[in-house]
């Protein structure tokens, strides 16, 4: 039998309290190199069924963490064009498999999963590189800007936020902070106001040139693009690097080929695995230094994530089995 949670299914076993630690522990396993982590393939899809170009870029990401009940395969379409659909940017679905006979197990809506383990990425960078009480600035105002915060106010002492974007989406996203977290939030005129005076900054958009500037930036502020995931996407100046003590990033060798590295000349030596953060071999030297932590995404937080969620909707008994 196989476990079908649908997206509304999933939400309820998404708790960020429990699932920080299952994502701070699996960039611990991916730093020791206990994990089986294949390249991700990404490919464009929809040529030919409306005109000669794609509608949008299919990804397949797999992974095994040592010791884990199962491996999981994350199914994504990136189509940009969604939004004047009304539907998300992103879908994935998650196929988990058992690790010691190979039977199918799980099938999952991966939207939340996503948004919630990419959103931890900026709660423990926050709690571990942050100094003091966040002041958070979001540019971007989408579903991912609001995992971030989520995960921040999980992670940290939150006590205001400002949203930047181009659109009136930031006058909603900021609405929307202030009654989910009980925070302030407002909505900044521009990208410098939004970053200005924040010591903690996350940009989630999908940008193809620096979102804000970088004399904006405060000394001490901690910087965490994760929207940029290939060589055309781009959210963080050159010059934001130029400022910056240490980058670190989730997957180096994948950050070193995106954007932001490609336009500063990072190359992969550059870049600081985030596991050394959470493994204290890494981290902030003084308070005055700004920190950037670069992440694109890595498949093994995918399927420490979906196993959490599926071992918390086989404790709450939910879901549909059906035979397959």
């Amino acid at each position: 039998m196989v476990r079908v949670l649908s997206d509304a299914e999933t939400a309820d076993c998404l708790g960020l309290t429990g699932l920080l630690p299952v994502v701070r522990e699996a960039f611990r396993k991916q730093g020791r190199g206990e994990v089986e982590r294949p390249d991700r393939p990404h490919f464009p899809v929809g040529a030919g069924l409306d005109g000669p170009d794609p509608a949008g870029t299919g990804l397949v990401m797999p992974a095994y963490l040592h010791g884990a009940r199962f491996y999981a395969t994350k199914l994504v379409g990136v189509h940009e064009g969604n939004a004047e659909r009304g539907l998300p940017t992103v879908n994935a679905q998650i196929a988990l498999t058992e690790a010691d006979t190979g039977r199918p197990t799980g099938y999952l809506a991966g939207n939340g999963i996503t948004n919630a383990r990419t959103g931890c990425i900026g709660g423990l960078a926050a709690d571990e590189l942050a100094i003091g009480p966040v002041t958070l600035a979001l540019v971007g105002a989408g579903t991912q800007a609001r995992w971030q915060a989520r995960a921040v106010a999980a992670a940290t002492d939150l006590e205001s936020v400002r949203v930047y974007s181009p659109s009136d989406s930031k006058e909603e996203c900021a609405a929307d902070l202030r009654e989910e977290l009980d925070v302030p939030a407002e909505a900044a005129d521009s990208p410098a106001d939004a970053v200005a005076g924040a010591n903690v900054v996350v940009t989630a958009t999908t940008a193809t040139e620096p979102v804000f500037p970088a004399d904006a930036l405060d000394p001490g502020a901690l910087v965490v693009a994760v929207g940029a995931y290939t060589a055309e996407t781009q959210e963080l100046a050159p010059a934001v690097f130029e400022r910056a003590a240490r980058v670190f990033a989730d997957v180096p060798e994948e950050v070193a080929e995106i954007g932001d590295a490609l336009e500063a000349n990072l190359a992969e030596d550059d870049l600081i695995p985030l596991s050394e953060v959470f493994e204290k071999r890494a981290g902030r030297e003084t308070e005055d230094e700004i920190l950037v932590v670069e992440s694109v995404g890595s498949a093994v937080l995918d399927a420490a994530a979906a196993e959490h969620v599926f071992e918390e909707s086989e404790r709450q008994g939910i879901g549909t089995e059906v035979p397959l």
